[in-house]
């Protein structure tokens, strides 16, 4: 008989849904994961978020990046937010991968809220060549910090 291994995923409860939310609210950028329409390959850049005012996270991105083009291509995409701290282990600070599809929003509607966040953005948040991005979630992954592993669904990531 094969014995089997115990899940690593804990049951999602209020601290983990409380502390992803926490996580996008206060994120300012992420790992912007998607698939190179050319070459098929995955691709990471760095993009700036801010939370939408329903609590999903939103780009602002330019026609002219590659990331732009494979999110029009596929607009399948993961997003890892979450940063280590200044001191310890990386690997013991929160993070969460949050699997997600791209979605055109309204930039005209969202600019205030845009710009409270990245005021500075005022200098090209009109260009025509950017538009704005709604990350709609699928699922989540929530670490926690080391051994608090979490799967998280579009309701527990709802705020």
């Amino acid at each position: 008989m094969s014995e089997s291994k115990p899940d690593p995923i804990r049951p999602t409860d209020a601290e983990a849904r409380s502390l992803a939310r926490d996580l996008i609210a206060h994120a300012r950028f992420a790992a912007l994961g998607v698939i190179d329409p050319e070459s098929g390959a995955p691709m990471v850049t760095r993009i700036a978020l801010v939370p939408g005012p329903d609590g999903v996270p939103l780009t602002l991105i330019s026609e002219l990046s590659s990331h732009t083009a494979a999110l029009r291509a596929n607009p399948a995409c993961s997003l890892l937010i979450g940063e280590p701290g200044a001191k310890g282990d990386p690997l013991t600070h929160p993070r969460l991968t949050l699997q997600a599809r791209a979605e055109q929003a309204d930039k005209a509607a969202l600019k205030a809220h845009y710009l409270t966040h990245y005021p500075k953005a005022q200098l090209y948040y009109d260009f025509g060549d950017f538009g704005l991005v709604r990350f709609a979630p699928i699922a989540g992954l929530l670490n926690g910090g080391f051994g608090k592993a979490y799967r998280l669904t579009p309701a527990d990531l709802a705020g």
